[in-house]
């Protein structure tokens, strides 16, 4: 694409500060869409020029210098609900003659729901069993229907856990809170939030148009080996561990809902047209990096 372009950043918080971190030398304008002054702030200090604005109020939501522009939508949805009440208005408030070049979307992998350990690639179909997924469907499926009435070329990432400095369980492990036992645990997928940014950028350089990509650092593992590896690393004892019957007793319905789900994310696709290189291929070196 044009290297000179308008970048707008929808939701720009820790994840669009390094995307717009590896733009900064070949773009004329970043734009950051916050809500509100303290992440403003963080924005003029990162060279981003900030917007501040509400996408639960689009009656009063600016109309953003979209035309030709490469936006990248990384806010999330409300929090109750099937459908993404955010997404629904942003995008039917573009006008036809503000058009951006293309979208690029961080979704979730959670949308493939429960795959029973199986490994998963772009062609499965989704299948979304909490409210949560549901509305990161319907929010692909707006930007996709939209798409196909416009000149807009969107780009999908399904994403699973962010980890990175900053983004770590380090109290939990400190607090020696405990975890599911290994052979409870489902096996989840992960990606360091350096190499999101990485996929993102070559999402808008390599992506294919209407392509939908995993991101993950190919290595599935369950949540008690990624707290085991960081109370090592951290050179703490380990927390103790408990079956599936104690953690229906004692963690949140939310923090239960992560662990109802299994599925191991292909990212050859992401290696092989976004031509990722991962800087963290395993959560060992991605922790040690980010502590």
């Amino acid at each position: 694409m044009n290297p000179r372009k308008t970048i707008t950043i929808i939701g720009c918080g820790d994840v669009g500060i390094r995307v717009a971190s590896r733009w900064q030398n070949s773009t004329e304008k970043i734009i950051g869409v916050v809500r509100s002054e303290e992440s403003a702030e963080k924005l003029r200090r990162n060279k981003i020029e900030p917007i501040i604005a509400d996408l639960d109020q689009p009656e009063k939501f600016p109309e953003l210098p979209l035309k030709n522009a490469l936006v990248y939508y990384f806010a999330p949805p409300n929090r109750s609900g099937v459908h993404d009440n955010r997404m629904r208005p942003f995008i039917a408030g573009i006008k036809p003659d503000n058009i951006p070049e293309q979208i690029v979307y961080i979704s979730t992998s959670g949308v493939y729901g429960d795959c029973g350990n199986k490994w998963v690639t772009e062609e499965q179909p989704v299948n979304p069993t909490t409210d949560r997924s549901k509305r990161r469907v319907d929010a692909e499926n707006t930007l996709q229907n939209w798409a196909q009435d416009t000149s807009c070329a969107i780009n999908i990432l399904r994403v699973p856990g962010i980890y990175g400095p900053g983004r770590l369980p380090v109290d939990r492990v400190r607090n020696g809170e405990p975890v599911l036992r290994k052979e409870d645990a489902p096996i989840s997928n992960r990606i360091h939030a350096d190499d999101l940014a990485q996929a993102a950028e070559n999402a808008a350089r390599f992506g294919k148009p209407g392509a939908i990509y995993n991101i993950s650092d190919g290595q599935p593992s369950t949540i008690t080996e990624y707290y085991n590896t960081l109370a090592d690393l951290l050179g703490v004892p380990r927390p103790p561990v408990i079956t599936r019957e104690q953690a229906r007793r004692t963690f949140s319905p939310t923090r239960m809902s992560f662990l109802q789900e299994s599925r191991r994310l292909d990212n050859t696709k992401m290696l092989r047209e976004l031509r990722v290189e991962l800087r963290y291929p395993s959560i060992q070196e991605g922790i040690r990096d980010s502590l």
